[in-house]
């Protein structure tokens, strides 16, 4: 790449007026999608043109990078889009880190720590680094740079300045409309705008900067040449057999004690829930969060032991593994117990976003113990961050699959036309309106569904004339690069029905503003808290 350095430059700095163009004052939405892609295709092209071929196993990283970029732009639920940003933006730099070596797979903890720390001090200093070798090359091989007078160029422009002014000025007066854009351009460059135009030409360079370290890190310390703990543990095991088997028969005992005590009790059915006393509520938000807390400790638990335990026989190993393989099965079944224990929870107060993450959470962290011990009796523990990391992607990947606040809706709907057939309808519509774009076309759709009971339509009903009057309500037409499909789909869904939302009168003098559904009930457009 020393050859093409100025090609580096030049689109490095070309990226970084792309990202002011597409930042500044900008909301987030496509924006995001487009710098990634832009970022991660130019430095495939300048790692490509210096023939740097990626590994193909790198490559893996490109589909999943497509996949979170993707789900900017086409969801909005906060957790969602948290994700998506993080995990895109971890796929960048595992393959910045990786792109020739491609073994990201294998990488432990420590080699996650090193060698983003690696990357960032490419980011501050591999540019630098960059040119100086560049200056070296050319001195050593006997060819000098080749000098630039920078005083004809100012003349040149000093020259230029006052023909084009009279020129400028005389188009002016011939063409109106272009007279008004010259004015405005002018406008621009007022005084006033100074310190901004300096401001965003400082983080453009710095942008520009920190592209070109990143790509100068993928094309020199990606190799994947030596990672951590490969040969030899970096922890060597130190505690005797014994003492880790008591340790873990001890905690097994326990374990199996309180999963006893939960088939005959618990799993009993809900009506042993009122045995003490406990009220739904009480009993599933007492226990749950304590049972995963006990499920994430004595996985902690467990791999520190597999990790510092010293196993000198065939037999010691396998009566170590069925430990494991014991203590991950009672695990599993608190874990059950858990997510029964929140089942009775939403089946009793209905869904919410934390609600769902926990639910799909338990999902995956109940596969990552299975895949725990299964790496431990196949004696791949250097597997587990691999496990991990499949593990978080796939938690990342499930919520914009499952579209989580449409998914809210529309179970809490469920279960509202359930309890409505006992006479016991208490559908939380207010809490739609804390939701994202997203539950927009779900709440449209069970308005329009035939079958929905009168009640609970109109609950609906009353929700999304809040949503409506509140989109109403902003004025403001977001540029294209704040699009959003989450958002146009909203709008979409919301045309639909606006000739049947007629019938609902907002009241403005009012705060919050209160809704009059067709048949005289009142709904406030504000949702109390809701966990």
């Amino acid at each position: 790449m020393k050859t093409k350095s100025t090609k580096l430059w030049i689109i490095v700095f070309v990226l970084g007026w792309l990202f002011d163009f597409l930042f500044w004052k900008q909301a987030p939405g496509i924006n995001f999608a487009i710098f990634a892609t832009a970022c991660l295709t130019a430095a495939f092209y300048l790692l490509l043109s210096d023939g740097l071929r990626p590994s193909r196993t790198s490559l893996i990283l490109i589909s999943l990078f497509g996949f979170f970029a993707a789900v900017t732009v086409i969801r909005a639920e906060s957790m969602t889009i948290f994700l998506a940003y993080s995990s895109t933006l971890l796929m960048m730099t595992l393959l910045a880190v990786s792109y020739l070596g491609g073994r990201w797979y294998l990488y432990t903890s420590i080699d996650y720590v090193s060698k983003f720390v690696q990357l960032f001090g490419s980011l501050l200093a591999r540019p630098i680094t960059f040119m100086n070798d560049i200056r070296k090359a050319q001195m050593e091989t006997g060819v000098q740079p080749a000098k630039r007078n920078i005083w004809p160029v100012v003349r040149g422009v000093v020259i230029a300045l006052p023909i084009i002014a009279i020129f400028a000025s005389l188009l002016a007066s011939a063409d109106a409309i272009f007279g008004q854009r010259l004015t405005g351009i002018i406008k621009w460059f007022n005084i006033e705008n100074l310190p901004e135009l300096i401001f965003r030409l400082v983080y453009i360079v710095i942008i520009g900067y920190a592209l070109a370290g990143v790509v100068l890190h993928a094309a020199t310390e990606s190799k994947d040449e030596k990672i951590s703990n490969e040969d030899r543990p970096f922890i060597l095991p130190f505690l005797g057999y014994i003492e880790s088997t008591i340790v873990l028969g001890s905690v097994i005992a326990l374990f199996l004690a309180f999963v006893i005590i939960q088939f005959q009790y618990f799993f009993g059915g809900t009506s042993n829930i009122h045995i003490d006393g406990f009220t739904y509520a009480e009993y599933a938000r007492r226990g749950f969060g304590e049972l995963v807390t006990v499920a994430f400790f004595a996985l902690l638990l467990f791999l520190t032991f597999s990790a510092i335990t010293k196993r000198d026989t065939e037999t010691q190993r396998k009566i170590f593994s069925g430990l494991g393989v014991t203590l991950v099965a009672l695990l599993l079944v608190m874990l059950v117990s858990a997510y029964q224990r929140l089942g009775l929870y939403e089946a009793a107060y209905g869904f919410s976003r934390l609600r769902t993450y926990t639910h799909v959470f338990l999902i995956w962290i109940g596969l990552l113990l299975i895949v725990t011990i299964a790496l431990e009796i196949l004696r791949k523990e250097r597997m587990f961050m691999f496990a991990m990391l499949i593990v978080a992607l796939g938690f990342a990947m499930s919520l914009p699959i499952l579209n989580v606040d449409a998914f809210i809706v529309s179970q809490n709907i469920q279960r509202e036309i359930r309890t409505q057939k006992n006479n016991n309808a208490d559908l939380d519509a207010q809490y739609f309106l804390d939701l994202s774009d997203d539950a927009v076309p779900a709440m449209v759709k069970a308005y329009r569904t035939p079958s929905l009971p009168a009640p609970v339509r109109e609950k609906v009903g009353a929700a999304l004339a809040c949503v409506q009057y509140t989109r109403g309500l902003d004025t403001r037409e977001l540029p294209w690069q704040s699009f959003q499909f989450s958002a146009f789909n909203a709008d979409k869904a919301l045309v639909l029905i606006k000739n049947d939302l007629k019938g609902y009168v907002v009241d403005e003098k009012e705060f919050p503003n209160k809704v009059t559904t067709p048949t005289g009930e009142e709904f406030y457009c504000s949702s109390p808290y809701y966990d």
